[in-house]
């Protein structure tokens, strides 16, 4: 039987990323990002906005005062609440630009890049402080993806694509860094590749694997519990929105092969589960 996922938005969206809900707003977050372009959606109204952005966008996350933080191309930026554009992280590197990212619940962005040509090696996994502050945690990642933080903040997840895997992190206790890296679940070639992820509120994490036509969730102890097969072959990202947190929203490419009619649209399973309050960004 198939999963009854629904299409929450029909998009033709290249490289659709990043879900996000913002309670604050009452809007779901994502976007295209070889496109440019930030997307929201209120589900009780049925309402969209489409922010064009100067450069390539990984990802874009509230602010807790209003506005975004974008992980952009050349580093991370600030769009304030009034539309006006700062940078707070300017770090260009010819051929390089930020993919995923996540807040992590002391209110920190977590940034990553990769290579346009996806070098092994090439890309970083960054965290940065709300007063800008950047901290470099990995320098050699190739392509940085899914990050989430378990209920109680204590681990971080964390994918690079290629690796086939998930692995976790331990909190770093008074620095808000992450120590003590190992695999949390492996999967083979049969199964995609892992890109975005979310955690809910039972510790499950949910994977996106590209080129693998699903979304998963593996238990805290990282055994696979459950597969939702999508229509699509290239899913992204996940996370859980709607005013309970209950429906899991799913964004989706169509970018390097030949699409499924909603490749690029975004997705939404009702009832999937119950998600986690994401925090945002307290710069």
């Amino acid at each position: 039987m198939r999963t009854p996922v629904e299409v929450a938005v029909r998009e033709t969206a290249q490289l659709g990323e990043g879900p996000t809900w913002d309670p604050a707003t009452g809007r779901l977050i994502w976007v295209d990002i070889l496109s440019s372009r930030v997307h929201t959606y209120a589900p009780a109204t049925g309402g969209r906005t489409v922010l064009l952005t100067a450069q390539h966008v990984g990802a874009a996350k509230p602010r807790a005062g209003g506005g975004l933080v974008l992980n952009l191309r050349d580093g991370v930026g600030l769009v304030s609440p009034a539309g006006a554009f700062s940078w707070l992280v300017h770090d260009p590197v010819p051929g390089r630009r930020g993919n995923d990212a996540a807040v992590a619940p002391d209110g920190a962005l977590w940034a990553g890049t990769m290579r346009y040509d996806e070098t092994p090696g090439g890309g970083t996994f960054t965290r940065v402080a709300p007063d800008g502050t950047a901290t470099e945690i990995l320098a050699d990642c190739t392509v940085s993806n899914g990050i989430g933080w378990s209920p109680d903040g204590r681990l971080m997840y964390y994918i690079d694509t290629p690796t086939r895997r998930v692995d976790v992190f331990d909190r770093a206790e008074g620095t808000g860094g992450a120590v003590n890296r190992r695999p949390f679940a492996e999967f083979d070639e049969t199964a995609g590749y892992p890109d975005g992820l979310c955690v809910d509120a039972e510790g499950c994490v949910w994977v996106a694997f590209w080129d693998g036509a699903a979304v998963r969730r593996y238990t805290p102890d990282g055994r696979l519990d459950r597969t939702l097969p999508l229509p699509v072959r290239r899913p992204t990202a996940c996370a859980f929105g709607g005013p309970g947190l209950t429906d899991l929203y799913i964004t989706t490419a169509r970018v390097g092969h030949r699409a499924h009619p909603l490749a690029g649209s975004l997705l939404v399973l009702p009832d999937a589960g119950q998600g986690l309050p994401q925090p945002a960004f307290g710069g």
